[in-house]
C-alpha cells in the first residue's frame, strides 16, 4: 500500500501541473490538490495564462468540503492582482486548516507575501516539498521572471564530428525522420523558435511545430534584413519577428518595406558591429516571450554561447562523419581561448533513438 506522505500528494500535484506544459507561458506550471481525511476531494492545474489558477480550480471542485482540509499546491499562491484576483483571498475564504507549498514564488511581486498573508490568517503553512523537482519543471519561468530574459535552449542536429552541413552547404538530412519528428514534439513546449538569417537563406525552413495546437513565434536574427520576402518562414498566419540593427537615415531599403508588411521588425542595440543578443533577448522578454528554442545556425549558436546566454542544450547526434575544414560546425562564434574556459554542462541525460543519440543538459 502506498504511504500517502506530503511528497506523495505533491508528486500528484506536479503531475497535474505538467498537463499544461507549453501552454501557460508567461505564467508558471502549477498543480493543486485538496485532501481531507486521506481522500482527494479537489484537483486543479493552471491550464493557460488568464485562466483560473490551480488552487482555485481545486477549491471550487472541493466546494464546502474544503473547510478543515489540507491544500497542496506546487507554487506559493499569489497575493497580488494580475490577470486574476489574488489566490490567497480565496484560500482564506475556503477555511482550509493548512497548506503545503512546494516552492516559494520567485516572482518579485509575490515572493513570500502569499505565505505571510496565509499565516496571518491562522492557516498552518509548510514550504519546501519536492522543491528541486518543481524548480526543474518551472526552470524557464524562474529564469524569465527573475532576470527578465527568456530561457534559451539550443537544439542541434549534427554528425558525430559536430557538423550541421557539408562544405557545399548540404544539410538534408543529417538526422533521421524519427529524430526530427521527436524534435518537432519538443518545439511545442516553447513560445518561440529562433534561427539566424543564414539558416533561412541556406535551408529555407518553415519552422512550424507539427504537433502543436499553438503557433510558435518565429524569430530571425538578421542584421542586414536580407531575409527573402518569399521565404517559407512566412507561412499563412505566421507570427514572425525579425531582429535587426537600427536603420540609419536614408537607408530605408525596399526589402525592409516588404518585410515590414510580413513581420515585426525589432531593432536592437549594436555590439562590435553585430546584433547585441542580450539586448535582443531583453526586448523579446518585454513581449512576454519567456522561452526560446534556437535551431541554428552555427554562427548564432556560437554567439549565444560566447555571450553566456544559453541555459540548456539538446544535441541530436547521427553516427555519420562529414569531415572537411570548410564544413559548417554546429557551434561557431569566437569560442574559448583555453580548455579550462570551456562551457560546462550539468544534469546530463543521454537517450538512444536506434543508432542515434540525444544529449540533453543544462548549462552551468
Amino acid at each position: 500500500m502506498i504511504k500517502k506522505t506530503d511528497e506523495y500528494y505533491m508528486g500528484l500535484a506536479l503531475n497535474l501541473a505538467l498537463k499544461a506544459k507549453g501552454k501557460t507561458s508567461p505564467n508558471p506550471l502549477v498543480g493543486a490538490l485538496v485532501v481531507k481525511a486521506g481522500r482527494i476531494i479537489g484537483r486543479g492545474f493552471h491550464a493557460k495564462a488568464g485562466m483560473a489558477h490551480a488552487e482555485i480550480v481545486a477549491l471550487e471542485q472541493a466546494g464546502k468540503k474544503a473547510q478543515g482540509a489540507t491544500l497542496y499546491v506546487t507554487l506559493e499562491p499569489c497575493a497580488h492582482t494580475g490577470r486574476t484576483p489574488p489566490c490567497v483571498d480565496r484560500i482564506i475564504e475556503s477555511r482550509v486548516k493548512e497548506i503545503v507549498i512546494g516552492m516559494i514564488d520567485p516572482n518579485p511581486l509575490n515572493n513570500g507575501r502569499g505565505v505571510a498573508l496565509l499565516k496571518q490568517n491562522n492557516i498552518k503553512v509548510r514550504v519546501g516539498v519536492l522543491s528541486q523537482e518543481l524548480r526543474k519543471a518551472n526552470e524557464s519561468f524562474i529564469k524569465y521572471i527573475t532576470t527578465r530574459i527568456p530561457f534559451v535552449t539550443v537544439k542541434v542536429g549534427q554528425s558525430l564530428d559536430g557538423r550541421i552541413a557539408t562544405r557545399c552547404g548540404d544539410s538534408k538530412w543529417i538526422t533521421s525522420d524519427k529524430l526530427r519528428a521527436y524534435a518537432h514534439r519538443i518545439r511545442k513546449d516553447y513560445d518561440a523558435i529562433m534561427v539566424g538569417v543564414n539558416t533561412v537563406l541556406r535551408d529555407n525552413p518553415s519552422l512550424n511545430a507539427w504537433l502543436s495546437q499553438k503557433k510558435l513565434i518565429k524569430i530571425i536574427v538578421d542584421s542586414n534584413l536580407s531575409t527573402p520576402e518569399n521565404s517559407n518562414i512566412f507561412s499563412p498566419d505566421a507570427q514572425v519577428i525579425i531582429i535587426t540593427l537600427p536603420s540609419r537615415p536614408g537607408q530605408e531599403t525596399e526589402n525592409r518595406k516588404k518585410l515590414s508588411a510580413k513581420a515585426r521588425i525589432l531593432e536592437v542595440k549594436e555590439k562590435a558591429g553585430q546584433i547585441n543578443l542580450r539586448d535582443a533577448l531583453k526586448k523579446l522578454a518585454q513581449l512576454q516571450i519567456s522561452n526560446i528554442i534556437v535551431e541554428g545556425g552555427g554562427t548564432l549558436i556560437g554567439s549565444l554561447f560566447d555571450e553566456k546566454l544559453v541555459d540548456k542544450v539538446l544535441f541530436f547526434i547521427s553516427p555519420k562523419i562529414i569531415g572537411g575544414k570548410d564544413a559548417v560546425s554546429s557551434v561557431m562564434g569566437n569560442g574559448v581561448k583555453r580548455v579550462d574556459q570551456a562551457i560546462k554542462l550539468r544534469d546530463l541525460k543521454i537517450r538512444r533513438f536506434g543508432e542515434e543519440l540525444l544529449i540533453e543538459a543544462g548549462v552551468k
